[in-house]
């Protein structure tokens, strides 16, 4: 990977990160305000996949302008990647549902990937 692929990879995932984090400021607002549910707040914690990895995808894909599927797959990959070990280093362990996790590592690669497609 040359310097400036790399420049893009990292910002495009910070970009992602700071999406997800004012995003999830928003929702531990909206919880606080209007007591939520667990099951809506699990549809938002979704959504915030959703929308942080196809924006980064996005982002992705307009700074590698070459097989930008593939970046916003990797951008969407490398975004669960993280999520999932800094959860696991932050003392959760693995999860009980294993299921759980496929699924959320087909939700951030799949959107990912569809910004990349859309850049």
């Amino acid at each position: 990977m040359t310097n400036s692929k790399v420049k893009v990879t990292i910002r495009s995932l910070f970009a992602s990160y700071l999406l997800a984090a004012i995003l999830l400021i928003l929702l531990a607002f909206l919880l606080y305000q209007f007591h939520l549910k667990e099951s809506q707040v699990g549809i938002a914690v979704t959504a915030i996949y959703v929308i942080t990895c196809f924006i980064g995808g996005m982002l992705m894909g307009k700074g590698m302008k070459q097989r930008r599927f593939f970046w916003g797959f990797l951008l969407g990959a490398m975004y669960f990647a993280i999520l999932f070990a800094s959860s696991y280093f932050m003392g959760k362990g693995l999860p009980m549902d294993m299921g759980q996790v496929v699924r959320t590592f087909i939700i951030c690669a799949a959107s990912g990937t569809i910004g990349g497609m859309l850049s």
